[in-house]
């Protein structure tokens, strides 16, 4: 059996007082300082991609009905708890 370790990087973070107790405590939840980071950076990515994608679903519907007035977009974030 050949196991094959992935390379890893690593990256200096500066954190202020309030980061680094944030940091320890969310390490304590997710087994060290590194994999909190790691989590936070996937559920960061999955935030960003979901903008991304109401953002496109917004144009499509622009494209398609007209300007969406801000009234269309509460209902819309109301109805689909955004």
């Amino acid at each position: 059996m050949c196991i094959t370790l992935a390379t890893m990087a690593t990256t200096t973070v500066r954190l202020d007082a309030a980061d680094e107790a944030l940091l320890d405590r969310l390490a304590e939840v997710y087994g060290g300082r590194s994999a909190a980071i790691r989590h936070a950076l996937r559920a960061l990515a999955v935030e960003v991609e979901e903008r991304e994608s109401l953002d496109d679903f917004l144009a499509a519907w622009e494209a398609e009905v007209g300007p969406v007035d801000e009234a269309g977009v509460t209902r819309m974030a109301e109805r689909y708890g955004l």
